[in-house]
């Protein structure tokens, strides 16, 4: 422990992930109580409640054991720091992230009549999944190019939704209204900082690898070594590549999904009834 000083700045970063975790774990805790306050017994704000929940627990899981996943490296040395372990989790996490918004587009579409808006969220779920399986592929056989894909589709994805509630917001009153329009311009930053800093990182190393004729991991190869190899490292040379995504993954991402369980909330805003359409359009 004796790495946990202030003049490191892995550990200055690490006890932020701490200290965010604790908060935003404690935040979903009361957020369950509170909607169950609510809306007692409705099953909408339950599975919104329960998928914030497996984000939240398994982001902070992930901050207390932070790794990098195709080189390896851990800040504890732990099997539960493991790529085994941490991507497993990150799957049904990420999973359960991307049904929140589906959901959420699903039923406003529903509400104000927009099928566009419910094929964007019958398709995004799909979407990550193969986006998953791509992110397996770079950690099995430590080959950016899957990172590269993986990372396109969840830019892609974002585009998807930053439309939809681009279309949905037309139809909503309120503060739901401005609360979409807030999501379209973090839809707008998220998409610029994966095309613009993550996607190219990506490409980047895969090239880099291929003009230095690595030699990537096997399927049974790649599957024991993800098991059973994690270097121990503290050093910010190390780490420095992973803090800032890491950093708005398991805070802003997270603070995302828990705003999305009081969107149930909200229903009389959802839409601008039949008639004020007919008044608008006549």
């Amino acid at each position: 422990m004796n790495w946990l000083v202030l003049d490191n700045p892995v550990a200055l970063w690490w006890i932020f992930l701490a200290v965010i975790s604790v908060l935003n774990v404690s935040f979903w805790l009361w957020l369950g109580v509170y909607l169950r306050k609510r809306r007692p017994g409705e099953t909408l704000t339950s599975i919104m409640w329960k998928l914030a929940g497996a984000y939240t627990l398994v982001c902070a899981f992930r901050a207390l054991l932070p790794r990098a996943d195709v080189q390896r490296i851990v800040l504890w040395d732990t099997w539960f720091s493991s790529v085994l372990v941490g991507r497993t989790v990150a799957t049904l996490a990420e999973l359960a992230f991307v049904a929140q918004w589906a959901i959420m587009l699903y039923f406003v579409s529903q509400q104000v009549n927009r099928p566009a808006v419910r094929l964007v969220s019958l398709a995004i779920v799909p979407l990550i999944f193969i986006a998953e399986i791509f992110s397996w592929y770079a950690v099995v056989t430590t080959n950016y190019l899957g990172n590269t894909v993986e990372e396109s589709l969840w830019a892609f994805t974002y585009v998807l939704i930053g439309i939809s509630l681009l279309i949905l917001q037309a139809s909503l009153v309120g503060s739901l209204k401005w609360a979409a329009r807030a999501a379209i311009i973090g839809c707008i930053l998220y998409v610029s900082f994966m095309l613009g800093v993550d996607v190219p990182m990506y490409f980047n190393r895969w090239q880099s690898d291929l003009a230095a004729g690595k030699d990537f991991l096997g399927l049974f190869q790649g599957f024991r070594d993800l098991n059973s190899r994690w270097v121990l490292t503290r050093a910010i040379d190390d780490w420095r590549d992973e803090i800032a995504w890491k950093t708005l993954y398991f805070s802003f991402a997270v603070w995302v999904s828990l705003a999305l369980c009081f969107v149930p909330l909200t229903r009389e805003r959802w839409k601008v009834t039949n008639s004020q359409q007919k008044d608008r359009s006549s």
